[in-house]
């Protein structure tokens, strides 16, 4: 087993785009991290320079103790699993399984025995003597490994594996690679666009925009204390609600367009440095999740009721999911866009919306009375505010 470190990792394409631009990112030995970002946003560029599938312009990669910047793919220790199987359809599960090491003519005693051990890790034992033809997505996918397994590599690198497969066998999935990756013990680097795999699978995730590391931290720390604009808008499913509010003189009030927000001294005291915002512009974000209509009983643990404000505004859509209700209401505040959340790649954050009514979500229980078309208040515990610098998207914090 081994790590995988990059370290300050630059690729610069022969037309001058850079790709990714100094990368640094540590997978310990046995963790499962998670690469993602939108489109174009370099990550799998890292993964093929990890992969040796492509050349590292500039620093350093190392799996394990080993540099091997200039190491042949094949000669890295690694395993790819790629988002198409890539299977041979006239081979039996066993045969694409053990392929490779038929071709380092390993003993077939000891292929078999290796076949049938990741058989049985991947629930394939049944299917071993079947063709790829024969089976589901899923299943597919699952070979794929399995070939990857039996070379007990130093590490596992993976694109995007499960983009193929619909909807529901991809979160039946995401479970599978988790346990199997968990039960083998082996540094992996798992590599995808979309944001609820990476939380849900992940040690730890790194979150990448135009081909720089945003931020990498466990999943619920991303979620909790986003760095800046861009990972409060791409982590969270609905995305956070962000908005373009004005601190009073004593940064005791937030104005949401026509809306104000006490911050108590417990919001003030967590973060200082929202006193040098005094009489300025910032940006503040709310989940959806912290929006519950209001009510006597839609309290969020706040110490006193006195410390909750409320956030109206006009319903438009109502989505209701069984265990949950999306509600879609507008208000007279500005709506902030991060752009590349929705995966075009630009520079800055952008109030473009600016002349529009500020649109949110809130995520409510499935049994609230809101209904579109009519006024209804959301709930709010300003201690769960973010603030945001509103021209650099850097989070306000200390």
């Amino acid at each position: 087993m081994a790590t995988i470190t990059i370290d300050q990792v630059t690729k610069v394409y022969p037309n001058g785009f850079e790709a990714v631009h100094q990368l640094n990112l540590d997978v310990a030995d046995g963790e499962f991290m998670v690469l993602v970002g939108p489109s174009g946003c370099g990550k799998t560029t890292a993964l093929r320079m990890v992969a040796g599938l492509e050349d590292i312009s500039d620093g350093t990669l190392r799996i394990g103790e080993r540099v091997v910047n200039d190491v042949s793919s094949k000669d890295r220790d690694i395993a790819m699993v790629f988002q198409n199987y890539a299977l041979y359809p006239h081979m039996t599960v066993g045969e694409n399984i053990g392929f490779a090491l038929k071709l380092r003519k390993v003993p077939k005693t000891e292929i078999k025995k290796k076949v049938e051990d990741a058989a049985s890790v991947l629930g394939l034992t049944e299917w071993i003597d079947r063709k790829p033809g024969q089976l589901s997505g899923g299943q597919r996918q699952r070979v794929a490994m399995g070939r990857a397994i039996v070379r007990e590599p130093s590490a596992f690198l993976m694109d995007e594996p499960l983009s193929n497969l619909d909807a529901k066998l991809r979160v039946q999935m995401r479970a599978e690679v988790a346990r199997i990756q968990r039960r083998l013990g082996v540094a992996t680097l798992y590599v995808t666009h979309d944001q609820v795999e990476a939380m849900t699978m992940g040690d730890r995730v790194a979150v990448m925009r135009a081909g720089v590391l945003q931020q990498c931290e466990s999943p619920q720390a991303l979620y909790d204390n986003p760095r800046n604009t861009f990972v409060a808008a791409f982590i969270g499913s609905p995305a956070m609600n962000l908005f373009e509010g004005t601190l009073s003189e004593s940064a005791r009030e937030v104005k949401l367009g026509s809306q104000v927000i006490a911050l108590p001294d417990a919001v003030r005291s967590a973060r200082p440095a929202l006193a040098k915002y005094a009489s300025t512009t910032v940006v503040v974000g709310i989940r959806p999740e912290d929006l519950p209509v209001a009510g006597p009983s839609s309290g969020q643990g706040a110490s006193s009721s006195s410390e909750l404000a409320t956030l109206s505004g006009e319903v438009e859509l109502v989505e209701a999911l069984g265990s949950e209700l999306l509600v879609h209401f507008s208000t007279d505040a500005r709506r902030v866009e991060a752009e590349d959340a929705k995966g075009d790649d630009a520079d800055g954050i952008t109030t473009g919306a600016l002349s529009r009514r500020g649109e949110a979500v809130a995520r409510v229980e499935p049994r609230a009375d809101v209904h579109a078309g009519q006024r209804s208040s959301f709930q709010l515990d300003p201690r769960r505010l973010h603030f945001f610098d509103a021209g650099s998207g850097e989070a306000i914090r200390d």
